[in-house]
């Protein structure tokens, strides 16, 4: 189940048929009689790359299991330097193996978790695959603060019926907005997830009640200049809250990820994020890195000149960390870059 799970993810990310391939393959070397050297006769060199990228030094006898995993990790490291598809891989295995963490003891259940929160998730962040991340943020939080996770869980369902209602009430009414002032564009809403609620409500100290803007609105533009002319619709419609205005068209992120957001104050005094974005800039915001990439005939993922540029930072991890010797101190270092 595992691999063909890992398989469907790599293939819902649009990558390539070797990056398939190895999804299928990833815990042969590990887990049965299979070689790599079996693997690249059978599937060829890129394939057998791939699957040696994320295959665990399990033949080496480690003095403890931090030593262990650092080795691991380190080995991963260089093998992302050289080709991204090994760290999509890895994070579509972690993916799945989040999802299934239930069936874990509780010691490994934690153990994962926290290295998925402080690891995966982060550089699911800085590949801009921002669905990725959510959901690894959520999962994680789950297991780790499980009595905080069902509060509020519970509390977000309590309310759930009334939000829906205002959500499908909202997207009519930015639909129309839109339509008045000769816009097209596709309106979208959604609840916050429960990760990013909790992070506000820790950071900001304030409680669940104190949480004013829980639900999210998307409006996807045909153009940039439809995107600001939405905005300016949008605060001649509401108030906008001040400082909650970023604009990451002008300034995009780090990741390549670019829109407007703003938070108003919308109908019965509920507050409101609200994203502004180009078809392009959303399949960016979904697809992350995947999207920047060029698929080459027969040649796997390629870097595309400026793109390539844009995730240097995976090789200057590198570069930084390849002399660290110390297992917890390499780890901890990856930690702080993220």
């Amino acid at each position: 189940i595992h691999p063909l799970s890992v398989a469907q993810i790599i293939s819902q990310m649009r990558l390539d048929v070797p990056s398939v391939l190895a999804a299928f393959l990833h815990d042969c070397v590990e887990d049965t009689a299979t070689s790599l050297e079996d693997v690249r006769r059978e599937f060829g060199d890129d394939v057998s790359f791939l699957v040696d990228g994320v295959t665990k030094l399990s033949k080496v006898e480690y003095t403890s299991k931090a030593a262990r995993q650092a080795e691991n990790f380190r080995k991963m490291l260089v093998a992302m330097a050289r080709d991204i598809r090994v760290l999509l891989l890895k994070l579509a295995d972690r993916l799945h193996n989040a999802r299934t963490l239930e069936h874990l003891s509780e010691d490994r259940r934690e153990r994962i978790a926290q290295e998925t929160l402080d690891v995966y998730a982060p550089l699911a962040n800085r590949l801009g695959i921002d669905w990725m991340k959510g959901e690894l943020e959520d999962l994680s939080f789950r297991w780790l603060h499980p009595d905080d996770w069902s509060d509020l869980a519970a509390r977000v369902e309590k309310t759930r019926k009334q939000r829906e209602r205002f959500i499908q009430e909202m997207t009519r009414t930015l639909t129309r907005l839109m339509s008045e002032n000769g816009l097209a564009a596709g309106v979208s809403g959604r609840v916050k997830r429960l990760f990013s609620i909790h992070e506000k409500m820790r950071r900001q100290h304030i409680e669940f009640e104190q949480v004013y803007d829980l639900l999210g609105f998307r409006v996807v533009c045909d153009t940039v200049a439809e995107c600001y002319a939405t905005l300016g619709v949008i605060h001649s419609q509401w108030t906008p809250v001040p400082g909650r205005f970023k604009d990451h068209i002008g300034i995009p992120k780090q990741n390549g990820y670019q829109s407007l957001h703003t938070t108003v104050v919308g109908p019965r005094g509920i507050r409101m994020e609200i994203q502004i974005r180009t078809q392009e800039m959303h399949k960016i915001a979904v697809e992350g890195i995947a999207a920047h990439w060029m698929y080459k005939e027969g040649g796997g993922l390629t870097p595309g000149g400026k793109d390539a540029d844009r995730y240097r930072w995976l090789h200057q991890i590198w570069e930084l960390h390849k002399d660290v010797r110390d297992p917890t101190e390499l780890m901890d270092a990856v930690k702080d870059d993220l």
